[in-house]
């Protein structure tokens, strides 16, 4: 009689067994980043190199741990969304060299453009899981003002010959103003709202002394000024009011809703942070700040990439088996105030709800895209140990051309966390 379709006649179909997945618990060791800077001219890493950047953030997690020894890192993995010049030539490797590791250690550069350092942590978690490593780094870098979005990027012709995406897919600013068009109760004035109250709660932080902990001073050179030491972000407005807002261009659109005030202004800097296998950080004596419970990417129409966190973040939970009710604390990146509000009405999240972004987010401080993921687990670790009642929070962002991304993290300080000495755990 014929074979089975799929088979060989001598080669009997194979089944998947019914045994439980296994995987090694990842843990969220430390973060970093450089003070943020616009992405200008007379930025205040104008004639910074990108890679040094990067650089700056590494040395300092091993400033920080130093009974880590180098060559105990089994990986770097260093994302940027523009992969030229001086944030080119595999960025892993060539920061990990610049950064003094061992020559053994090896690295690579990876691009999922505003979620590269976030797709960065999921990669290098996924070796932590099957073991294939049991120390990482992680990060992004951009450096806007040298390399912009997009720059030099030769997109295919079928894109909008064939129609596969809209005429204004690739322009951001554009798909923020679709959102607004495509859910009317994103008003102007809620996004006006979001983004002023982006800038207090960011001046609120860096006046509690939330923000400085996590910085990296980067020295600077300018042809005209000399050398100099970059210690605070740059491109925050304090003082920011929803009159000072009211008047202002929409430079996407004629008559439309999105402006500089509720827009993530261009940005130079790098963050990188410091995973590890739960077991391995026992080991090593290393600190557990967080422990990653899942992730999920999700892909959405193009031409409204800002919506991409809502499938997101419903694959996490579900992979997790929560819901958004046991998320206590939200980082979401704020690419546009309107891209976080279509999440928040998603989810049935009040705009001014006190567990979103509670030191601000990317519309006071900035967002130089592959960065911005670790900039946000970063944040969230320290918000953690600041509420031992906070069992779950989550970090999420939209992707251009279409994508969402989410990571669900677990608080160590919490009273049900219970650190496993086994390196292996059923999922």
């Amino acid at each position: 009689m014929p074979a089975p379709a799929g088979s060989t006649s001598d080669t009997p179909p194979t089944t998947r067994s019914a045994a439980p997945a296994r995987v090694r618990r990842t843990v969220f060791v430390d973060g970093v980043r450089t003070p943020f800077g616009r992405a200008r001219p007379d930025g205040l890493y104008a004639h910074t190199r990108a890679d040094d950047l990067a650089v700056a953030t590494v040395r300092e997690l091993l400033r920080r741990h130093p009974q880590l020894p180098p060559e105990r890192i089994d990986e770097v993995a260093i994302a940027a969304t523009t992969q030229t010049g001086d944030q080119g030539l595999t960025l892993g490797r060539t920061v990990g060299v610049l950064a003094g590791l061992p020559r053994t250690v090896p690295g690579y550069a990876i691009d999922r453009m505003c979620a590269g350092g976030m797709t960065a942590v999921t990669t290098v978690a996924g070796a932590i899981g099957v073991g294939a490593a049991d120390v990482v780094l992680a990060g992004g870098v951009e450096h806007m003002g040298r390399h912009p979005m997009g720059f030099d990027a030769d997109p295919n012709p079928r894109f909008v010959s064939e129609r596969l995406v809209a005429n204004d897919a690739l322009n951001m600013g554009v798909t923020a103003e679709n959102l607004h068009d495509r859910f009317p109760a994103l008003t102007r004035e809620r996004a006006d709202a979001f983004g002023v109250a982006s800038q207090a709660k960011y001046a609120a932080a860096l006046a509690a002394g939330r923000i400085e902990p996590d910085l990296v001073p980067v020295a600077t050179r300018d042809p005209e000024r000399g050398w100099g030491i970059a210690t605070a972000d740059e491109p925050p407005r304090p003082g920011t009011t929803m009159a000072g807002v009211a008047g202002l261009a929409t430079p996407f659109r004629p008559g439309g809703r999105v402006t500089a005030a509720t827009s993530a202004p261009l940005t130079d800097g790098a963050a990188s942070c410091l995973l590890a296998a739960e077991d391995s950080a026992a080991e090593l004596g290393l600190p557990v700040r967080m422990r990653m419970v899942t992730f999920a990417y999700a892909g959405v129409e193009p031409e409204i990439m800002g919506i991409g966190p809502v499938p997101a973040t419903r694959r996490a939970l579900a992979r997790a088996g929560l819901t958004i009710d046991d998320i206590g604390l939200f980082e979401l990146n704020e690419a546009f105030a309107v891209q976080v509000l279509a999440f928040l009405d998603a989810y049935g999240i009040a705009d001014d709800d006190p567990r979103v972004n509670p030191y601000g987010g990317a519309i006071a401080v900035g967002h130089p895209l592959a960065s911005s993921g670790v900039r946000l687990m970063t944040q969230l670790a320290r918000q953690f140990a600041e509420h031992p009642e906070v069992r779950y929070g989550l970090t999420s962002m939209c992707v251009g051309l279409g994508q969402g991304g989410t990571v669900v993290w677990e608080n160590p300080h919490h009273a049900d966390y219970v650190p496993t000495n086994d390196p292996e755990v059923e999922l």
